[in-house]
């Protein structure tokens, strides 16, 4: 999947060349290079984007992604592959699937076919099922606006190797010039396979009983959320609300532009499934109030939407399927990065990283059903031990540590410090670069602020103003914000999850001095501060 790619093709055929040079040169030690991130998943080297295929599967979480292993740009998709036993340490594996003669393997999911529906297995082994976007580039070149459709590969060898059905595409493009990224889920209640994916500005609905023969069901969202950008990576899944037996379906769909802090984004839409439509929920349908029609062209006049994530930096997230019941929870994870810079970073042997995995639930709330998501506990795992500081007691500086590779968990009580106008959390270097995390009492805004780094100068908009997300209703006056802070990524986790914030960064230096400041008063907190490892040494 790629979203710009006629846009950026130019740019593609000028860079790859200088990019394989670059990555044949003397380059630091393996995941010590300047700005990698420590404990977020990102490739051995070469460009990587959307999270795809994600499963888990007899102990092991997969993470299959977008990446082209010839270049630090975008190019032909492939599936590259890495697994987990615990969502935080990872292991390369061989790219999974390649491109063919149908065309380059562009955004999907994976599925285990348990019962061996599709009869790929063999008899002993459920097989796991690939689906995924081929894209015709041939035909896109020529012309052509029917060069994406649907395909299948399955696996008996716990995701190591692949076979491509010989019978794909499975479904065919109707004449849709983006019509791509499918995500399937099995239906227990009307025993199907329903698959989701996006067409241009809405999704399709189709049910299988096997995974190779696909109806179309209907059609969601030409009337709802936003439609700043074409559609992509939806996915679709059953959840309960938080603490009853209230079952929805929660869909995600990411879209090209039009994300809170502009750029690329992911909304969401909460509602029920009857094995053949999905309709909003009545109390969620007024968060998301359709977009006005002028001559059958969409507009976002006073258009309401729902976010994922308020950063610039969290898209095309998608769930892993099969988690055991025992388990329970339905995980995540995101590609860190915005298609408005991503090309441009500065990065040399590698392009990007994921966001850290999180836990989703649904929640209740005077405004309706919402959206949180909270870090995944084995996290914790990282851990060292705790830095007990006074911030009274050192005039709120915290110094000669890498607070680059940090988990802070920090309160604030807007009632008892009425004085105070606005707090936050900030990073500094000898270069003079900082780095921002907090709060604005008035507007009752979250925000980071990565417009004083040095390393910006990459893309024109990259860090020219602060980045905000309104806080939660039905929140307590204390403010709880948890935050991770990796070597060129920030995550903030507000008020357990119900707002989220996720940013990249580019310091010329690292930040090795924590400030936490507060306008008109002193901010009274104990801050919880963790010290976190390396996932790579």
């Amino acid at each position: 999947m790629h979203p710009f790619l006629l846009a950026i093709l130019s740019l593609v055929l000028f860079t790859q060349c200088n990019s394989k040079q670059v990555s044949e040169q003397s380059t630091p030690t393996l995941y010590q290079e300047p700005h990698r991130n420590q404990f977020h998943f990102s490739p051995d080297s070469m460009w990587m984007n959307d999270p795809n295929g994600m499963v888990y599967y007899e102990g092991e979480y997969h993470l299959f992604y977008q990446y082209y292993p010839d270049s630090t740009v975008w190019g032909p998709m492939h599936w590259g592959h890495a697994v987990s036993k615990d969502l935080v340490h990872w292991e390369h594996l061989p790219i999974a699937l390649y491109p063919d003669e149908l065309g380059y393997i562009f955004s999907g999911s994976a599925v285990i076919d348990w019962n061996n529906t599709s009869g790929f297995g063999d008899g002993e082994t459920p097989p796991m099922i690939a689906i995924f976007t081929h894209h015709n580039s041939e035909g896109e070149r020529a012309g052509a606006i029917d060069f994406q459709y649907q395909s299948i590969a399955y696996s008996l060898d716990k995701g190591r190797s692949w076979t491509k059905y010989a019978g794909n595409p499975v479904v065919p493009n109707p004449g849709i010039k983006d019509f791509r990224d499918p995500k399937v889920v099995w239906d227990e209640n009307s025993q199907q396979w329903v698959m989701v994916f996006a067409a241009w500005d809405h999704v399709k609905l189709y049910g299988s009983p096997n995974l190779k023969d696909w109806t179309h069901l209907s059609d969601f969202g030409r009337e709802w959320g936003s439609h700043a950008g074409v559609w992509e990576c939806p996915d679709f899944f059953p959840i309960a609300l938080e603490g009853t037996d209230d079952q929805r379906w929660l869909m995600i769909v990411s879209v090209q532009a039009g994300s809170p802090n502009g750029g690329t984004g992911a909304q969401y839409f909460v509602g029920d499934f009857n094995g053949q439509e999905f309709v909003l929920s009545d109390d969620f349908v007024a968060a998301v109030r359709p977009a006005e029609v002028l001559n059958e062209q969409r507009i976002n006049r006073d258009e309401k939407t729902v976010w994922v994530d308020h950063g610039r930096d969290n898209y095309a997230g998608v769930t892993w399927s099969d988690v055991p019941a025992s388990d329970g929870r339905r995980l995540f994870i995101g590609w860190m990065s915005n298609w408005q810079y991503a090309l441009q970073v500065p990065t040399e042997r590698w392009r990007s990283a994921m966001t850290l995995p999180r836990e989703l639930s649904l929640i209740r709330t005077s405004a309706g059903p919402r959206l949180a998501a909270q870090p995944v506990r084995e996290l914790q795992m990282l851990r060292q031990e705790e830095l007990f500081w006074s911030p009274e007691e050192t005039g709120g500086l915290l110094s000669g540590t890498a607070v680059n590779q940090q988990e802070w968990i920090l309160e604030f009580d807007p009632l008892a410090q009425p004085t105070i106008s606005e707090v936050y959390l900030e990073l500094s270097n000898s270069a003079g670069e900082r780095l921002l995390i907090g709060y604005e009492v008035e507007s009752q805004r979250f925000f980071t602020d990565r417009t004083i780094t040095q390393l910006a100068d990459f893309q024109a908009g990259f860090a020219t103003q602060r980045h905000y997300a309104p806080r939660a209703p039905d929140q307590a006056a204390k403010i709880r914000m948890h935050l991770f802070l990796d070597h060129a990524s920030v995550e903030l986790f507000a008020d357990e999850g119900q707002t989220v914030l996720t940013d990249i960064y580019f310091a010329k230096s690292p930040f090795t001095t924590a400030r936490l400041f507060a306008d008109g008063g002193v901010w009274q907190t104990n801050p919880q501060v963790f010290p976190l490892a390396s996932i790579w040494r």
